[in-house]
């Protein structure tokens, strides 16, 4: 069976420009992502979506537009074993107001699309942020 998580893909408009926020994990192979977690058991998604969220970056619900009819699931191996990561994409509210770090990551930067999709590597999160990106612009 998989391990399912779950996170959104936060996002900013600053001077014109979309920014994506990054996290650096403080374990394993150091990874930059979007924040998520594991989904708790009796939890759904989208709850462990906005927990973790609040856990990694110090977001809260009150903090994001989130459009939760832009979704996506990425399907991956971690040490052999399949895992699930479902995101939403979500807007910084007040583009001003910076991130609270937990302990779970030692660094954060906000990138535009090209500079994000570098940073984490991975193709499928390329993807991800690709097709976030594309939705951004028809966002109101």
């Amino acid at each position: 069976m998989a391990t399912r998580a779950a996170g959104f893909v936060i996002f900013r408009r600053l001077c014109g420009e979309i920014q994506f926020l990054l996290m650096r994990a403080s374990y394993g192979d150091f990874h930059w992502s979007s924040p998520k977690g594991h989904v708790d058991p009796g939890e759904d998604d989208f709850t462990t979506a906005l927990r973790e969220t609040q856990e990694e970056a110090g977001y809260s619900e009150k903090d994001l537009i989130i459009y939760k009819e832009i979704n996506c699931t990425l399907n991956y191996e971690v040490k052999g074993k399949p895992k699930v990561v479902v995101y939403w994409l979500a807007e910084v509210k007040d583009p001003s107001k910076e991130p609270v770090l937990s302990e779970e990551h030692t660094e954060l930067k906000w990138l535009p699309k090209e500079e994000a999709k570098k940073q984490v590597g991975f193709e499928d999160n390329q993807r991800l942020l690709e097709e976030f990106h594309k939705k951004i612009p028809n966002l109101s």
